[in-house]
């Protein structure tokens, strides 16, 4: 069987990757951030999703190119080190890493929230304890057993939250087709350029996610061909689902953006009462489906940090039987059981999304770079690639420009942890690997 250069098995397809992403992608957002769009956008906000797609669009293109020269796992700090050395690249690891935790520890409050409306005894700290230990054990398992595993179970999860919304959907668009009744005028709202500035902040954080499947670059059969097509084919599917919701709850919905679960509110304007509960129950699918996704690939991070000594190298272990991260995968699973318990959900998409700006804009910097450095790279090759990457550099500093104090705050604060650990690694403290 095909293996990396790390010993991690390649068994993850290129359609298998696809799903990955939209796996990551369609998490429990799609259930509230229509709300927040048509807040800002009104009518205008199906439109807005092309808008964000462009810009998601041109954003992965540059990740093609660049993660398709790269075999190992790691994702964009794999990337950042080897265009600009250990500090940017270390700086890079710990920011995907900690926004990964925070947000899988989110999502999984979440899931708490939705299933108390089934079981509301759930909420009670020890009930609520006991089922965040079974839902984050579960994944860990499956995934400490082997990436084929957790693979299968990602793209079980995407195959039926994608057909519970396309059911949704469907019904919901044939609905508005043959009782003209339930039309809804979206109320009128004035789109200030901040509206638009923070609407489309908003929709970049409903696609992030297709950047983290890159990090289990390491367990996918062809990087090179694989890559730009999964990329692409998920994005554009992704995009067709936010419009056609976004699309159904303002036409559905009076006040669209004051609900706060719109596509609930929006199915029981035309779905039956069995039919609003299974809607609900996606919510739960949905979520779970994404902390299934981040279980498969946020835990390769650590690993491809440890295995280039800029990380403790216990992180970089391989399961002698299974040929997994297994001990990056437990502590990953540890950590988001502690915050998970600890913790409740912030509802802060804002932070997520220019956490990752800082992660976007590394990787199109690195284009130009890894291009002077590997001219003859056996690699995908985006036709004006160094405009792009400039391109996305320059929107990418724009729409930092929307940052908080609070998300600033937050940032620094990465930001120093990861330069203590890169002094740590510089000078070879006991506990790093040799680097590579």
């Amino acid at each position: 069987m095909n293996q990396s250069q790390t010993g991690l098995v390649r068994t993850i397809g290129r359609w298998s990757l696809a799903a990955l992403m939209v796996n990551t992608m369609v998490g429990a957002s799609i259930f509230g951030l229509p709300a927040l769009i048509a807040a800002r956008l009104g009518k205008w906000s199906p439109l807005g999703f092309l808008l964000a797609f462009a810009i998601i669009a041109i954003i992965a293109a540059c990740m093609a190119e660049v993660a398709s020269q790269f075999q190992d796992a790691g994702g964009p700090y794999l990337y950042t080190r080897a265009a600009f050395g250990r500090l940017l690249a270390i700086q890079n690891g710990w920011l995907t890493w900690l926004t990964r935790i925070a947000a899988a520890s989110a999502v999984a409050n979440l899931f708490v929230t939705y299933l108390a409306e089934f079981f509301p005894e759930v909420t009670r700290p020890i009930a609520r304890a006991a089922v965040l230990i079974v839902l984050v054990g579960f994944l860990a398992a499956v995934n400490y057993r082997g990436v084929a595993g957790g693979n299968q179970l990602s793209n079980i999860f995407t195959v039926t939250k994608v057909s519970l919304l396309a059911f949704f959907v469907v019904a919901g668009l044939a609905a508005l087709a043959f009782r003209p009744g339930i039309h809804m005028n979206p109320a009128p709202v004035y789109a200030t350029p901040s509206a638009w500035f923070e609407a489309v902040l908003l929709m970049m954080y409903s696609y992030a996610g297709f950047d983290a499947a890159l990090i289990a670059s390491g367990e996918t059969r062809d990087t090179r061909k694989d890559i730009p097509v999964a990329l692409f084919s998920a994005i554009a599917a992704t995009t067709l689902l936010y419009i056609a919701v976004q699309y159904l709850v303002i036409h559905t919905i009076p006040n669209a953006g004051s609900s706060a679960a719109p596509v609930v509110d929006s199915a029981r304007r035309f779905l039956p009462h069995w039919a609003v509960r299974v809607v609900a129950a996606g919510t739960l699918i949905s979520a779970y489906g994404y902390l299934s996704a981040n279980m498969v690939h946020t835990p390769r991070v650590t690993f491809a940090m440890g295995e280039r000594g800029d990380f403790p190298a216990f992180f970089a272990k391989i399961h002698p039987r299974f040929r997994t991260p297994h001990v990056s995968i437990a502590i990953f699973a540890a950590l988001l059981l502690i915050f998970s318990i600890a913790g409740d959900f912030p509802g802060n998409a804002m932070l997520s999304i220019v956490s990752r700006l800082f992660v976007y804009g590394s990787v199109a910097a690195a284009l130009p770079v890894l291009r002077k450095k590997h001219p003859n790279a056996d690699a995908f090759r985006l036709p004006g690639g160094v405009f792009v990457s400039a391109l996305v550099l320059l929107l990418t500093a724009v729409l930092m420009t929307r940052m908080h104090k609070g998300e600033f705050l937050v940032i620094a604060a990465t930001a120093a942890l990861a330069f203590v650990n890169w002094l740590l690694a510089r000078h070879r403290t006991i506990g790093f690997a040799p680097e590579t």
